[in-house]
């Protein structure tokens, strides 16, 4: 490293609802890949009181890596994914934040790119893409990924936010960046990817890419069911009016 080179240290935000089958297994692997890279970093758990026992297995973890770099922030129930971001965002120390699922469907291993991605352009956010070059998704049925790309297309032909993945959660951002973008966040659940991104336009943030490989989840159940699927239409069409 370059004598006078700035170092950045990154919050990784991983908002679960019983997630105990796979918060150990994701946490080993994003402590392996920064620690493996010499980088600072924490992980942000936001629980929403998972009845699973999923708060107790975070507890052993602080154990064995430190309560510095495993933080357990908890709330009273399920209060929608993107509140759990923001909620996130306030105790974030990091120069930059990741956002990412905790059920294994987002590889740590593409952390190191999106790093790399944001020094290269200076970027202010680095979004995963399954929808570009050697991106995709692994485990879905075709009735599925149909559904999935449907709601890409239609949602980045009302908004045109300037991303191949609308829809995507896989993401790191300049802290500073995120912050002022939350700051009017009226989503509550799935379509708070999408209005970051289109607020994100608006504010003439930068934005890159980084294809991934979506892997569907191996153990506990999938969150996205009809009343996800109607808050993300909801959530689109509040988009399309306000923004």
């Amino acid at each position: 490293m370059a004598k006078g080179k700035r170092t950045h240290k990154y919050s990784v935000l991983l908002p679960t609802y019983n997630e105990r089958e796979n918060i150990g297994i994701i946490v080993a692997l994003l402590v392996k890949t920064f620690e493996s890279r010499k980088l600072d970093y924490e992980i942000v758990i936001i629980d929403d009181n998972s009845p699973d026992g999923t708060q107790e297995v975070v507890k052993r973890l602080q154990t064995a890596y430190s309560s510095d770099k495993i933080v357990l922030r908890t709330r009273p129930g399920k209060l929608g994914l993107g509140t759990a971001y923001v909620y996130g965002l306030k105790h974030a120390t990091g120069d930059f934040v990741v956002v990412m699922d905790a059920d294994l469907s987002h590889h740590p291993k593409y952390i190191p790119e999106f790093i790399a991605k944001q020094a290269e352009r200076d970027a202010d956010i680095v979004s995963g893409t399954r929808y570009a070059r050697e991106g995709g998704i692994s485990g879905w049925d075709f009735r599925r990924k149909l559904t999935s790309c449907g709601a890409n297309i239609l949602a980045a032909t009302l908004l045109q936010p300037k991303v191949s993945d609308l829809t995507g959660s896989f993401r790191l951002y300049r802290k500073s960046v995120l912050t002022e973008l939350v700051k009017d966040c009226g989503s509550r659940g799935y379509a708070f990817q999408m209005e970051m991104m289109v607020r994100a336009r608006n504010l003439g943030a930068t934005i890159d890419e980084v294809p991934i490989v979506f892997v569907d989840r191996l153990y506990g159940d999938s969150k996205l069911g009809g009343a996800e699927i109607w808050m993300f239409l909801k959530g689109l069409l509040w988009l399309l009016v306000t923004t």
